[in-house]
């Protein structure tokens, strides 16, 4: 990468300074210089600092505790002769891997994004010739060439600059294009108020300049951010901690009991080898094998369900985080907003318009008390329409069905307003085409053209208020220009002052006849009134805000912009509740204690950079929040990465921001990630209901087995075993995988928007889930283990026995699945019909499950029968019986564990 390049706070000194500093003139490098500078300090690239190579990330998958129990098992099984079973084990393991595989390696392309952002070619002088060079040939003390449209190659200082505005927004979140400037600036300024500097990755949006270079690569603003992308760590999501937790705890378990049992085994006369392999069963019993792939594959079905509703998800243990989302931290520029600027307010005349409608589409209504007014019936409202459409150089053109603006932002603004009151820019151009202009600087903060009428000739001025009111000396007011009194001046400054407060930008415009054009076009002027400005929030977006609000989970703005202005936007999203606004400089005075105690209480965020908001997730999280970020910058990538689950936009979205985020928004619509928070919590319920039903399942099967070992002597059975190893894993594999994975397509319940996010801390084995899944553990073993008695207890054969404790699992796992689709309610309250799939699933285990009784081959390896009618009717009705027993369960939570109650916002 090179050597340390030189450091300074170049934006504090004068630009002779700087070019001094970096050993450069207006002439540029010398090529032997600049090829000496590149083997110094290195290619203008983003250097990674280490890369996961695909075969280390998908070793990985098997790290998993789960995993490598289940490839013991490969083993063990194998080893004993249990080729089928190894084999069938060993297919679930391969296919879970192969999925985490292919969402965890998209993860590590983030910084390959952040290197296409970069731009790919620089004009720069030369022994003062210009020519065109790789960007990554760039090196400090190169002397740079900036027009319109261009991607900027590297950090540098202005040494000219003609006219010029750069587009922040994806650096720093600023909304609008930034004027730049030569002068020196303070030293003490914040990153976003720079603007002497221009910074890689950000792009020329208005006239042309020329810099230096003062930072290349890493060194960069925009390689800060890499380099902060690179050292945030990832963490495990809730659900990731408690699989593993329980993983752990059932493997060790399991192991114990199986040792103990084997032993007991043993020393009762059975042989050696025969309770080795039986304790084999019993461990692939005891330890749920499908669970890696049910868990995965539900997440999978889940997220197809997602991306039809606009989220992409793109590591799939992150789906279930949103579930338990607290706080939602959202960039405001094209998150919560629209990203176009939009004229809300006009003053004519004594008169305040409200303009309606949102973004670049020609379509809205002027408002006068409340009453729509066209602009054509009033001669003041049309005229400052047409000031403001032709002193202008931004064009507004239809792509695709989309309105686009090509120029400033602001500009388009004026444009859209006059094509909202039918003054169409090309028919204004030919009756007042423009003869002459005096260009906008941010010395003289205004604009004006001079345009040739049938009329005359005529001056239309453009600017900041305070700049055009001093340059008016009358006012167009009752269709005439009248005397601009002392009066008048002050109620205008109060009403520009009252529209920057609401987070309006104002423009003032004026007018003046003129007969030959000379210095004094911009004086003697007629003010013809004001137009307030704001990038508009997303109408949907209220609406998602209130049900975030209805579903327990803070809305926090963080934006790069002006203080007044994200207040305006979020009162009229609806997001200021306590009324807390920070902005960086005060994060900045801030200690971490400090920060961290009103962290929670702050919901609106101006003027921050990269860093802050890294601060503000970090704090969240200290503080026992669950975060997810949204964003769509290269500002917003190490806040992506930190936050529990990170929302990218998928349209407006940089590359960087969506290779770092979980999740990305295909439409970019804030609403979105209400849809997406519901799917995430179903997702997470439908999680919860098949660990009821496998682990339940697994649990009455090893009761059956451990009981029939230890008391079948007491029980009337001698030394048979309820069931063969086979059978148990028929069980597990087929009868239980089915309908586990048609759980994941339960439809979510109606009032799970309603409910409070799950603490971060919640396991998702609650107390209803415990008490059902053991309850149903037990009668599984109780009702199985009463069979197999009774069977051998009438004179049926051990084969026959071990056939109807089998084919009474199998039907009362297949009733289980119905009744686990709720932990609360009632399957009659649930609806047996609202889950086809499940129907679906348990019809095809059943299908599947008929030949072992029927085809003599299999009959032989199952140990089973061709059941008589009989037979299937003790079967079914004891079967049956667990819906009983469950229902009576539920009842009994539902009374000693009340819903817990949505706690209003703080």
């Amino acid at each position: 990468m090179g050597q340390q390049q030189p450091a300074s706070n170049w934006h504090s000194l004068e630009a002779n300074q700087v070019l001094a500093s970096l050993n450069t003139d207006r002439r540029g490098l010398s090529p032997a210089e600049a090829k000496q500078r590149l083997e110094e300090f290195g290619p203008n690239e983003l250097v990674e600092k280490h890369k996961i190579s695909a075969w280390a990330i998908f070793l990985s998958q098997f790290k998993d505790f789960l995993i490598i129990i289940l490839l013991i098992a490969v083993v063990l099984s194998a080893v004993l002769g249990e080729t089928a079973d190894a084999i069938v084990i060993f297919i679930i393991v391969l296919f879970a891997s192969v999925l985490g595989f292919a969402q965890e390696y998209r993860a590590e392309r983030a910084m390959e994004a952040l290197k296409r952002m970069a731009s790919p070619t620089a004009t720069v002088v030369r022994d003062g010739e210009e020519i065109d060079i790789q960007s990554r040939e760039v090196v400090p003390g190169d002397i740079i060439l900036l027009h319109t449209g261009d991607n900027i190659p590297a950090d540098g200082r202005l040494i000219e600059s003609v006219n010029l505005r750069v587009e922040e927004a994806p650096l720093t979140g600023e909304s609008q294009p930034v004027e730049k400037i030569t002068a020196a600036i303070p030293e003490s300024v914040n990153l976003q108020d720079r603007e002497n500097m221009t910074y890689m990755g950000t792009s020329i949006a208005y006239g042309h300049g020329i810099a230096v270079v003062t930072a290349t690569g890493i060194h960069t603003e925009f390689g800060k951010i890499a380099a902060m992308l690179q050292d945030v760590e990832e963490e495990q999501t809730p659900l990731q901690v408690n699989l593993d937790r329980m993983g752990k705890l059932i493997a060790i378990g399991a192991l114990a009991l199986c040792v103990i049992l084997v032993v007991v085994g043993v020393l009762r006369g059975h042989e050696i080898v025969e309770m080795f392999i039986w304790g084999v069963g019993l461990a692939v019993a005891a330890v749920p094998e499908a669970l890696p792939a049910v868990v995965t594959i539900s997440l999978a079905i889940g997220v197809q369900r997602m991306v039809k509703r606009h989220a992409l998800v793109r590591r799939l243990p992150a789906v279930e985080t949103l579930g338990c989302t607290t706080i939602i931290c959202s960039d405001k520029t094209g998150t919560l907003t629209q990203d176009q600027m939009t004229v809300r307010r006009i003053y004519v005349n004594d008169k305040l318009f409200e303009v309606s409608g949102a973004g670049y589409d020609p379509k809205g209504n002027f408002l006068f008390d409340g009453i729509a007014f066209e602009p054509r019936e009033d001669i003041h409202l049309e005229t400052i329409l047409r000031i403001g459409s032709l002193c202008n150089d931004a064009r507004l053109f239809l792509v695709d069905s989309h309105w686009q603006i090509k120029g400033d932002p602001t500009e388009g603004a004026l444009v859209v307003a006059a094509a909202k009151g039918g003054l169409e820019l090309a028919a204004q151009s030919v009756s007042w085409p423009r003869i002459n202009e005096i260009p906008f600087s941010s010395e003289r903060k205004m604009m004006t053209t001079i345009h040739q009428s049938a009329e005359g000739k005529f001056a239309y001025t453009k600017g900041a208020p305070e700049i055009i009111l001093d340059r008016c000396r009358y006012v167009y007011r009752d269709n005439s220009d009248k005397e601009l009194t002392t009066s008048e001046r002050e109620n205008i400054s109060g009403l520009v002052q009252t529209m920057a407060g609401d987070g309006l930008r104002v423009l003032a415009l004026a007018y003046k006849p003129i007969s030959e054009i000379n210095e004094g076009v911009e004086k003697e002027m007629v003010f013809a009134g004001l137009m307030g400005m704001i990038d508009p929030p997303r109408e949907e977006v209220k609406a998602a805000i209130r049900m975030c609000d209805e579903a327990g989970i803070e809305s926090v703005m963080i934006t790069g912009d002006h203080k007044l202005t994200a207040i305006a936007v979020a009162r009229e999203l609806g997001l200021l509740h306590h009324g807390v606004v920070l902005t960086g400089a005060e994060i900045d005075s801030l200690s971490d204690q400090q920060f961290e105690e009103m962290v929670g209480k702050v919901e609106v965020y101006a003027r921050v950079s990269p860093a802050h908001k890294l601060r503000v997730v970090e704090a969240l999280v200290k503080k026992g929040h669950v975060v997810a970020m949204t964003g769509d910058g290269v500002n917003d990538a190490p806040a992506l990465k930190k936050a529990d689950i990170g929302v990218a936009m998928g349209i407006t979205g940089t590359d960087v921001s969506k290779e770092a985020a979980d999740m990305v928004l295909t439409d970019d619509n804030f609403a979105s990630i209400v849809a997406a928070v519901e799917e995430g919590r179903g997702i997470y319920d439908n999680i919860k209901k098949y660990l009821m039903y496998l682990l339940s399942a697994n649990l009455g099967e090893v009761l059956l087995m451990s009981v029939g070992i230890l008391f079948g002597s007491f029980l009337g059975i001698g030394n048979a075993l309820p069931l063969i190893a086979i059978q148990i894993l028929w069980v597990n594999l087929a009868t239980d995988g089915l309908p586990a994975i048609a759980l994941a397509l339960d439809p979510a319940a109606p009032d799970i928007m309603k409910r409070p996010p799950r603490p971060r801390s919640e396991s998702v084995f609650t107390r209803p889930v415990i008490g059902l899944m053991v309850l149903g553990g037990v009668w599984i073993a109780v009702v199985t283990m009463g069979i197999f008695s009774w069977a051998l207890g009438v004179g049926k054969s051990e084969i026959e026995a071990h056939c109807l404790v089998f084919m009474t699992l199998n039907i009362m796992e297949f009733f289980a699945a119905f009744v686990f689709r709720s932990d609360r309610l009632s399957i009659f309250q649930v609806g047996v019909k609202s889950n086809k799939w499940l129907i679906g699933a348990v019809l095809v285990s059943f299908g599947l499950t008929l030949p072992l009784l029927y085809v003599p081959f299999l009959q032989e390896v199952f140990h089973t029968y061709p059941l008589t009618s009989a037979d299937w009717l003790i079967v079914v009705l004891s079967s049956a019986s667990m819906l009983v027993v469950m229902e009576l369960g539920k009842l009994v939570i539902r009374r000693l564990s009340p819903t817990r109650p949505l706690l209003p916002p703080d």
